[in-house]
């Protein structure tokens, strides 16, 4: 595919329980361009969280091989678990925005320090971090620390953080999911608004089927989880 951003073949992952190998994912197949976005949907326990942790390195596949941004990850390489765990470092640092469910801030720091804290890592500028906040709806609190937010405001700020490194391909495990409708609606359209403005590629875990509808492409691992 021109401007192929992710490629993923045959990726499989289990884990154990007890005595036993539980299998949650099993040949995943997925291809995604420059500005395209796709849906994880399926039930709670189908495996969508652990997809996207593998799609950023956060975990291991047990078989399967991961191309993201012109790297290609399969750990049946000689030497390579090391030297992929250094490059998914760097990808997540600079070229990655992964939003979790809970917002990820560093409580000691403000809203805004923790916008210009991630650009900063990422090698961005910081003079644009207090517009990511402005267009999320939260400027007038850029100054508050994490604990005197509520809990839709510090998920804001955590997709300030995201926007702030410029990402080429975004991982969001339900985005909008502890917000309410409305604002709910208004995170999204600054998620789809970012992937258009700047051609990035968009991977969201959802339940949120309205949210799921407005993705180019839909995988519902509920049908592809095992047996």
């Amino acid at each position: 595919m021109h401007n192929e951003l992710l490629r993923v073949r045959g990726l499989a992952k289990s884990f154990d329980s007890g005595t036993e190998q539980v299998p949650v994912l099993s040949g995943i197949a997925l291809t995604l361009g420059r500005g395209e976005s796709l849906a994880l949907m399926g039930r709670s326990g189908s495996g969508k969280s652990t997809l996207l942790n593998l799609l950023c390195g956060l975990e291991q596949p047990d078989a399967g091989v991961i191309s993201v941004c012109g790297d290609t990850f399969d750990d049946r390489q000689p030497g390579a678990p090391d030297a992929h765990a250094r490059s998914w470092a760097d990808l997540r640092r600079r070229r990655i925005g992964v939003v979790f469910q809970d917002a990820n801030l560093m409580p000691a720091l403000s809203l805004l320090d923790n916008v210009r804290l991630r650009a900063s890592l990422a090698g961005q500028s910081q003079a644009d971090c207090p517009a990511w906040l402005d267009r999320l709806g939260i400027g007038e609190l850029a100054d508050r620390y994490p604990d005197q937010v509520s809990g839709g405001q510090r998920q804001r700020a955590a997709l300030a953080m995201v926007f702030a490194i410029k990402p080429v391909l975004i991982l969001a495990d339900e985005p909008t999911g502890s917000l309410d409708r409305h604002t709910a609606d208004e995170v999204a359209d600054e998620l789809f608004r970012l992937r258009s403005d700047s051609g990035c590629a968009l991977v969201l875990a959802t339940h949120d089927t309205e949210l799921a509808a407005r993705c180019d492409q839909r995988l519902d691992l509920a049908h592809t989880a095992p047996a």
